[in-house]
């Protein structure tokens, strides 16, 4: 074997070890990035619309849905040089945090939903009791009216 050969197979299997590293390495990032589950669970606010705002705020996940991308890059890349021996545990990993984050994303945008319905809600329900109370005031106005008149 040449010293050329062997210095390319040197390369590629450094290469490898590199790009094994750098799918761990960025599906550590976007774990570490994803919210924490006692910050979507325990939120403080005074009304609906801060526990919507606090929980759509905890649902960000930040950083982690580029981290995601790049790893399934050097993932593919990986796959197709055939350089994984542990290439189904990390495509399992990968699968795995894309379903969370395909969960969080859809829990973000219901909570984004929910924080923008509930005040309009609110308001429509104004309106109806005060539609409500002007009636029963009206109603009230007109029954002591007409004791007066007896």
């Amino acid at each position: 074997m040449s010293q050329a050969t062997f210095d390319e197979d040197d390369l590629f299997d450094e290469a490898a070890d590199d790009i094994r590293a750098d799918v761990s390495e960025h599906l550590d990032a976007a774990e570490a990035a994803l919210p924490a589950a006692e910050e979507i669970w325990a939120v403080e606010a005074e009304n609906t619309l801060g526990v919507l705002n606090a929980l759509r705020s905890a649902l960000d996940t930040g950083d982690a849905a580029a981290h995601l991308r790049d790893a399934k890059k050097s993932y593919m890349m990986g796959e197709r040089a055939e350089v994984f021996a542990d290439g189904d545990e990390l495509g399992e990993r990968i699968a795995a945090l894309d379903d969370a984050m395909g969960d969080i994303e859809a829990a973000h945008e219901h909570a984004s939903e929910l924080a923008s319905t509930v005040p309009e809600l609110r308001e429509t329900l104004d309106e109806f009791q005060t539609a409500e109370d002007d009636a029963e005031a009206s109603a009230d106005a007109t029954d002591g009216s007409e004791e007066a008149a007896e």
